[in-house]
């Protein structure tokens, strides 16, 4: 009989030991799991930390061509008068050709009419 209970301590005692080793290991596992899912959030801190620098920078950016582009609309605007008279300018010059065209074509026909005068 003494020996039937030192029998059945012993299949307790492994599952004490069975236990403790589940038990450890589980933690082990949490912790793991706790962990990886810590760095996942730190991750996720850094880029959004760096994906808001981003765009900082991309609104430094903005401001900078909109601030340019006002400036180049007041070039634009000061030159606009100067852009009328070379407009104005091409079209006289476009007006000038014409009239010395004809001009040429005419003095073309009085030198014909002129030449076939002098022959008789």
């Amino acid at each position: 009989m003494v020996e039937m209970a030192e029998e059945a301590m012993e299949p307790e005692a492994d599952i004490m030991g069975l236990c403790q080793d589940m038990f450890s290991k589980m933690a082990t596992y949490l912790t793991s799991e706790l962990t990886a899912t810590s760095e996942d959030y730190e991750l996720l801190e850094n880029m959004s930390k760096l994906t808001s620098l981003k765009y900082l920078e991309m609104k430094d950016i903005a401001v900078n061509v909109s601030r340019n582009l006002k400036d180049l609309k007041q070039k634009y605007a000061a030159l606009q008068p100067s852009l009328d008279q070379i407009t104005l300018i091409k079209q006289q010059v476009a007006a000038l050709e014409q009239a010395a065209n004809k001009l040429d074509a005419h003095s073309k026909k009085l030198e014909a009419k002129y030449k076939k005068l002098e022959r008789r």
